[in-house]
């Protein structure tokens, strides 16, 4: 009988050797798992209460640093701004006053032009035949007076001595005042034929810049209608800025000493015009539609800085008042209104509403909200919360407490909020 056995793998045991090689490759991965676990370990322990007892403050954040400034109020101007549109001072349109042939242009569009500068020349030898006939008429007008006259002469003699009648010289003098009057025609003629050779060139009326030629050389151009229109003249300097103010600001103007108003301006690229200007105009009236005043200023323009057509701000300073300043960065704009953080004598930040005005340079003017001696935070403002404890720090430089001055950055309506 045979007996089955299950067969048996039987493996050699590994050697010593071959047991060292394994340990050294397994145990970099046995290192961090071991690491691991042992701060896994200690971190149960800690919360298991195995580690010291820990105080009921121990778990609050630390003081949030926080620049302030101590606010006092200042004097600051009543500024009121508006959008406004530069125009020459004077704009006139050179135009042709007799009929012909556009024979030569004279300037350069787009440059400065002197008063009295010939612009354009029209062909001439149509004016000069009719100044030749005139004249002659002239010649003949007066040869037939001086007829007249020796004629009425001659029978005033005859007259006296009784030897014509009354109606014979009275003919005579009626005869003499047609020719008179026919000379003053003559000379008429002649004046207005020299009058319309001169208009052959047209002169610069003014001293401005020259606009677009809107007739070129070689066209027929007549005094009446749209042909006659060649170019037009504008006066830069100075030059003009149209603007218009509601019922209530145009009320500050009218309250302001005249003196004490200044005008200056913001250019479109956010610089400020160097030079002030005045008011030279004030509106009567009341624009019904708009409810609104005109007004207009005078601004010395030599290196055509501003040109006509060009928008700008235009800020009227009409006088000063008390109010605070606050940077621009402090201030928090909401659905809601604008606040400032507070900070309370522990240092605790608040939320307050406070009533802007208009700008000065980088801050805001604050009408009401705030008391003099209250600390308002400008920087960090994001991670406040209200009730959260800070630590108050100077500002790095002293411009909060520099005296404002008037006309220095943009600046909306005063007592308006932007």
């Amino acid at each position: 009988m045979y007996i089955l056995r299950p067969f048996l793998s039987i493996r050699p045991s590994p050697s010593p050797v071959m047991i060292d090689a394994a340990h050294r490759q397994r145990l970099p991965l046995l290192v961090p798992s071991l690491l691991a676990a042992a701060l896994l370990v200690a971190g149960c322990d800690r919360g298991s209460g195995g580690g010291p007892a820990q105080g009921p403050g121990a778990g609050a954040p630390p003081a949030l640093p926080v620049t302030v400034i101590e606010m006092q109020p200042r004097q600051v101007p009543i500024v009121l701004e508006a959008v406004a549109r530069a125009e020459g001072s004077r704009e006139v349109e050179v135009r042709a006053r007799v009929t012909g042939i556009l024979e030569k242009q004279l300037f350069r569009e787009g440059e400065p032009i002197r008063a009295g500068a010939p612009m354009y020349r029209i062909e001439r030898a149509p004016f000069e035949i009719a100044l030749s006939q005139a004249r002659a008429a002239l010649a003949q007008a007066n040869s037939r007076a001086e007829r007249a006259r020796l004629e009425a002469a001659r029978l005033e003699k005859l007259l006296a001595d009784r030897a014509i009648s009354q109606r014979e010289y009275d003919d005579a003098r009626s005869s003499l005042q047609q020719t008179q009057a026919a000379l003053q025609a003559a000379q008429a003629g002649v004046r207005e034929a020299e009058l319309n050779l001169s208009y052959t060139t047209v002169d610069a009326p003014i001293a401005g810049i020259a606009g677009r030629a809107l007739r070129s050389e070689g066209s027929l151009v007549t005094p009446a209608g749209d042909s006659s229109l060649l170019t037009t003249l504008t006066r830069t300097d100075p030059i003009w800025v149209r603007f218009s103010l509601s019922e209530s600001e145009y009320g500050l103007l009218r309250g302001a000493d005249e003196r004490a108003v200044k005008v200056n301006l913001a250019l479109p690229d956010g610089r400020d015009y160097q030079r002030d200007g005045r008011l030279n105009y004030t509106g009567s009236t009341v624009d019904p539609k708009l409810g609104t005043v005109q007004l207009r200023a005078e601004f010395a323009n030599p290196s055509l800085q501003l040109l006509p057509g060009q928008y700008v701000k235009a800020r009227v300073e009409v006088g000063r008042h008390e109010a605070f300043l606050v940077p621009q960065t402090a201030v928090v704009q909401t659905d809601r209104g604008r606040f400032v953080w507070v900070l309370d004598a522990s240092n605790q930040a608040h939320l307050r509403a406070v009533q802007t005005g208009s700008w000065i340079g980088r801050d805001w003017v604050v009408d009401s909200g705030l008391q003099a001696g209250d600390r308002v935070a400008v920087d960090n403002l994001i991670r406040l919360r209200p009730g959260a404890t800070v630590e108050p720090k100077s500002p790095p430089d002293a411009r909060a407490g520099q005296e404002p001055q008037g006309g220095q950055g943009g600046a909306p309506a005063a007592g308006g909020s932007r």
